[in-house]
């Protein structure tokens, strides 16, 4: 009868399977769950869209936002025009 060895898993191993485990539940999508919000999309409401960008002025991504693909092409849209408006900086300053 031969002996079983049991190795040893990698710390980034276990970091890797923890986060598998981690993110069970799907992001809802918040214009889907409270369409009055829908209203709420617009160019000159620069505070709203302001929460959509990263700190150096990217576009959030829906898999980080959890935006529906429907709504978030819409709020890019309308971030798009409030770039060209200049209610909103296409990038960050480092000045």
């Amino acid at each position: 009868m031969t002996k079983k060895i049991k190795l040893k898993i990698s710390a980034r191993l276990l970091k890797k399977r923890l986060k598998r485990q981690g993110q069970k539940t799907k992001k809802q999508c918040r214009f889907c769950n409270m369409p009055d919000l829908v209203k709420e999309i617009n160019y000159k409401n620069s505070d709203f869209l302001q929460k959509f960008l990263t700190e150096r002025g990217k576009i959030l991504p829906s898999r980080i936002s959890g935006n529906s693909t429907k709504y978030q092409r819409y709020v890019a849209r309308e971030i798009k025009k409030a770039r060209n408006m200049a209610l909103l900086p296409y990038c960050a300053t480092d000045y």
